[in-house]
C-alpha cells in the first residue's frame, strides 16, 4: 500500500478522535447508499418525489422519505411545495448539496476504477473462508 496521498492534505490533528466524532454523523449521512443515489438523482435540477423514486432503483417509499428528510435537515436539499391540485412538491439540491456532487463523483470514479480489484479480493476472501470452514469442520474437539 502506498503511503503517498496526492489528493488530500492529511494533517495529524485532522484525524484526532474528537474530530472524527464531530463529523461521524455527517459522514454516515452522506456515505449512505441511498443518499448517494438520491443526490445523483437531484444533481440535474428540481425533481418531483415520484421521479426520484423511479430513478433510484430499489429504494422503498419509506427509505426515500427518510433520506429526503435527512438531507433537508442537513441543509443539502430544499423541499418546495406548490399550492396546486393535486399538490406538487419538488426537491432540489441547495448550494451546499451541489458542493457534494464533485466529491461523490470522485468516489464513484474511484469505485468504477477499482471495482475489478475489489471483486477479485472478495472472491479470494470467500475462497479462503470456504477453505477455513472446511478445515474447521474436520477438526474435532477433544
Amino acid at each position: 500500500m502506498s503511503d503517498t496521498n496526492n489528493f488530500v492534505p492529511v494533517l495529524e490533528e485532522s484525524h484526532s478522535n474528537e474530530k472524527c466524532r464531530e463529523v461521524h454523523d455527517i459522514l454516515a449521512r452522506i456515505g449512505d447508499k441511498w443518499t448517494v443515489m438520491v443526490v445523483g438523482a437531484l444533481s440535474h435540477g428540481p425533481v418531483r418525489y415520484n421521479q426520484i423514486r423511479r430513478s433510484v432503483e430499489g429504494i422503498s417509499q419509506r427509505m426515500l422519505t427518510l433520506t429526503l428528510k435527512g438531507l433537508e435537515q442537513d441543509g443539502l436539499v430544499i423541499r418546495t411545495m406548490y399550492p396546486t391540485i393535486p399538490p406538487r412538491v419538488d426537491y432540489e439540491l441547495t448550494d451546499l448539496g451541489e458542493k457534494l456532487i464533485v466529491p461523490l463523483e470522485a468516489l464513484y470514479g474511484w469505485a468504477i476504477e477499482h471495482r475489478p480489484t475489489i471483486l477479485a479480493a472478495r472472491e479470494e476472501f470467500a475462497k479462503k473462508e470456504q477453505r477455513g470452514a472446511s478445515t474447521r469442520a474436520c477438526v474435532r474437539p477433544m
